[in-house]
């Protein structure tokens, strides 16, 4: 199986940068579809983006399309996600995630079988 670790949050100003990096050991990315959600307390994990095997596709949620990118360095064994032009909204825990499978919702947390610890990221306005 494949261990997680997230790094990269911090705070920020509104409409600043950070970039997330979630570093894999134990088996290559290149086995797995992965995923960022974020969760704020009291509110369900929320799916943030999605990247395929290889990284040809990516998905989006709605809320941060335009503004975040999803990326994968399957030599460095390392998931990416640039975060620009952040808001407030964006203050979360967030959490890099593997999945074996490519049947099932990309964006549906329960389809995810590896969690990283989470990163916390702060947007002040």
């Amino acid at each position: 199986q494949v261990q997680l670790v997230e790094s990269g949050g911090g705070q920020v100003q509104a409409g600043g940068s950070l970039t997330l990096s979630c570093a894999a050991s134990g088996r290559t990315l290149s086995s797995y579809r992965m995923g960022w959600f974020r969760q704020v307390p009291g509110k369900e994990r929320e799916f943030v983006a999605a990247i395929s095997l290889f990284g040809r596709n990516t998905e989006y949620a709605d809320s941060v399309k335009g503004r975040f990118t999803i990326s994968k360095s399957n030599a460095a064994n390392t998931l990416y996600l640039q975060m620009n032009s952040l808001k407030p909204d964006d203050t979360a825990v967030y959490y890099c995630a593997a999945r074996i499978g490519s049947s099932g919702a990309y964006y549906s947390p329960v389809e995810y079988a590896y969690w990283g610890q989470g990163t916390q990221v702060t947007v002040s306005s």
